[in-house]
C-alpha cells in the first residue's frame, strides 16, 4: 500500500506499507523533508511496524514521536502527517493527479444559483457524472452569503442590507457569513471526491484543499499561510475563509472567498456580528482588519483570477470546463424550491 500526503507550507511525505494479521508490516517512510539525525528514520520505520491497521493518526503520531531521539529535528514534516499518510495509504485516498479536472469559469449569474450550483455539482462528482471541478465564481450584484447554521436575525441587519441592495442567501455549508459586494471579493468552489481527502482529519483536509491557494499568492508576493480552521491570512492580515459540506454521495464541496477590495464600513452596517469582532479587537474600522488583495498586489481582480486558474492549472493538469444545460436546470429547479425560499433562509431564524 502507497500513502501521500503533501503537508500544507511544507513537504510531501510518502509511505510504503503492507497488512499482516491486521498489522502494519515492511513499513518505509521516505520524501523530501529534512530529518536529523540521519539513524532516526529508521527508528521512525520501526515506530510503526507492529501497530494495528485500525490505529488512528494520532496513535500513530503519538508512537513516531516517543521512537524520535530527544534531539530530533523534523523540518518540513512532523508526527502527525506521518500519520496522515499512513491512514491515506491503508484507506487507499486518492491524489490530485489522479483525476482530470476541470475549471469553469464563466459569467454572472445571481447569488442563489451560486449556492444551487454549488449543491448540484458536488452531487454530480459523487454520482460519477462530472469529473473533479473548480468554479469561480462571478456575480454582478451585492450579496450576504450566511452559513447553513446561523441565526439569520443575529448576523444580518435588514435596515442595512435594504439600504445597500443587498442580497440575504444560505447556504448548504457551516461557517461565518460572507460580505460579497460586487466585483469586491473573489470566490471559488472545488467539487471533489472524498477519497481525495481521505485519512485526514477535518481540519487537515482545509488547509490541504487550499495548498494551491497559498501557493498562488506567494507567486504575486503575498506572504500567505492558513490559519485553522479555515482562514487563509498574510503577514498583513487575514484575506479570506473557507467551509466545506461534505454529501453522502462520497463527493466533498469545499469552498472560499478572498476580499479583493473590501468596503468595511458598509460591511458592518449590513453584518451584525462584523461590529461584533471589531468591539472585540478594539478596532473602530473593519477595513482595518480584513487587508484585501488589492493592497497587497496592485492587481486587478481579473489579474489575481488568471494567477490563481493558472496555478491550479500547472499544478493538476486542469483543462476548461463548462456547466452543462442540465446541470444548470437542475440548479434553477433548487433556487425556486429551495434556496429562493423564506423556508430554507430563515431555517434559523
Amino acid at each position: 500500500m502507497h500513502g501521500e500526503y503533501k503537508v500544507p507550507g511544507g513537504k510531501l511525505v510518502v509511505v510504503d506499507l503492507e497488512v499482516v494479521d491486521g498489522r502494519i508490516d515492511q513499513f518505509r517512510l521516505a520524501g523530501d523533508f529534512f530529518l536529523e539525525p540521519d539513524d532516526a528514520l529508521p527508528l521512525i520505520d520501526q515506530a510503526v511496524n507492529g501497530l494495528r491497521a485500525d490505529t488512528d493518526a494520532a496513535g500513530i503520531a503519538a508512537a513516531v514521536r516517543h521512537a524520535l531521539p530527544e534531539d530530533a529535528v523534523l523540518l518540513g514534516f512532523t508526527p502527525e502527517s506521518v500519520g496522515v499518510a499512513v491512514r491515506r495509504a491503508l484507506s487507499r485516498a486518492s491524489s490530485w493527479r489522479d483525476y482530470e479536472w476541470q475549471v469553469v469559469h464563466e459569467g454572472p449569474i445571481s447569488p442563489n444559483e451560486h449556492l444551487a450550483l454549488d449543491q448540484v455539482l458536488t452531487e454530480e462528482v459523487g454520482a460519477g457524472r462530472r469529473g473533479p471541478t473548480l468554479r469561480i465564481w462571478e456575480w454582478d450584484q451585492p450579496a450576504v452569503v450566511i452559513g447553513s447554521f446561523q441565526s439569520l436575525k443575529n448576523e444580518v441587519d435588514p435596515a442595512g442590507a435594504e439600504k445597500y441592495g443587498v442580497q440575504v442567501v444560505r447556504r448548504i455549508s457551516g461557517g461565518g457569513a460572507m460580505f460579497m459586494d460586487a466585483g469586491a471579493i473573489i470566490s471559488y468552489s472545488l467539487y471533489v471526491p472524498t477519497d481525495l481527502v481521505q485519512g485526514m482529519t477535518f481540519a487537515d483536509s482545509y488547509a490541504y484543499l487550499d495548498e494551491w491557494v497559498i501557493e498562488a499568492l506567494k507567486s504575486l508576493g503575498i506572504e500567505a499561510y492558513y490559519q485553522p480552521l479555515n482562514d487563509i491570512t498574510s503577514t498583513k492580515g487575514k484575506i479570506g475563509g473557507a467551509a466545506q459540506k461534505r454529501l453522502g454521495t462520497g463527493s466533498l464541496l469545499h469552498h472560499a472567498t478572498m476580499s479583493y477590495d473590501m468596503d468595511g464600513e458598509k460591511m458592518v452596517e449590513v453584518l451584525r456580528i462584523g461590529r461584533e469582532k471589531m468591539s472585540d479587537k478594539g478596532t473602530t474600522s473593519a477595513a482595518k482588519r480584513v487587508d484585501p488583495l488589492r493592497s497587497q498586489t496592485g492587481l486587478t481582480r481579473a489579474e489575481i483570477i488568471d494567477r490563481l486558474i493558472g496555478t491550479f492549472t500547472k499544478l493538476y493538469g486542469a483543462t476548461e470546463g463548462h456547466v452543462t444545460d442540465a446541470e444548470r436546470q437542475r440548479a434553477q429547479e433548487l433556487v425556486d424550491t429551495k434556496f429562493s425560499t423564506r423556508e430554507w433562509l430563515e431555517r434559523v431564524p
